[in-house]
């Protein structure tokens, strides 16, 4: 059996509309992701059980867990036992946010205690609170260390991003679904959305790699 490019070439224009949902979903999960992550970081590294041991079993949980079996309890479980009806975009953001936010916690966290705990010292010494001393003194040189396992974080995210589909929003993948049902070419459909993938992906491991770079350039 042949490759039919011209199964391709019809159905070319019906993938790509499904990047932009794939983007979308990937570039705001990501956001909150981080926000939520860093947020669970600082939880995590405080002496407090009552702060830590949440964060704790939150990040184990998640990063414990397939993010298919987040969606599914998201979007199919939490409604049996709350009670309210499911909306997919909704759920499945949600679950995406929650994932992203386990594993960008953790680099946050690595990024934190990475720094010489001597800037701390010497932040508290010259009157700073320990507030003061993470917002100005910490986390900006944390966020340095964290930007390349973030970017390799929004990479992994963006391929993960597919499951979405399974709930019925027409990403990129759920589109590869509908075009190997209408045209029974199941190949020619999951292998140019295997390609549009791959292209993805290069393209921000490309940038994620310059500014890795520059960011060493910066500090030699």
């Amino acid at each position: 059996m042949t490759f039919d490019l011209g199964v391709v070439r019809r159905y070319l224009p019906f993938l790509l509309n499904g990047i932009g949902i794939t983007f979308r979903f990937t570039v705001v999960a990501f956001v909150l992701g981080a926000v939520l992550g860093l947020v669970v970081a600082l939880g995590r590294i405080q002496r407090n059980p009552f702060m830590r041991l949440p964060c704790v079993w939150y990040t184990d949980f998640i990063r414990g867990t397939p993010l298919l079996a987040q969606i599914y309890l998201i979007h199919f479980g939490l409604p049996q036992v709350l009670g309210y009806k499911p909306v997919g975009w909704i759920d499945a953001m949600v679950a995406l946010t929650i994932n992203a936010g386990a594993y960008i916690a953790e680099i946050w966290r690595g990024a934190i205690e990475s720094i010489d705990p001597g800037q701390m010292e010497a932040a508290r010494s010259l009157g700073m609170t320990y507030s003061q001393a993470m917002r100005y003194v910490i986390l900006p040189q944390s966020f340095k260390r964290a930007i390349p396992p973030l970017g390799n974080e929004f990479i992994a995210l963006l391929k993960e991003s597919c499951l979405v589909s399974v709930i019925g929003l027409e990403d990129l993948m759920m589109r590869a679904n509908m075009m190997s049902g209408r045209s029974f070419r199941p190949f020619e459909a999951y292998f140019t959305v295997a390609l549009i993938y791959l292209i993805m992906t290069l393209g921000f491991s490309r940038l994620v790699a310059r500014l890795e770079g520059g960011l060493k350039r910066g500090r030699s």
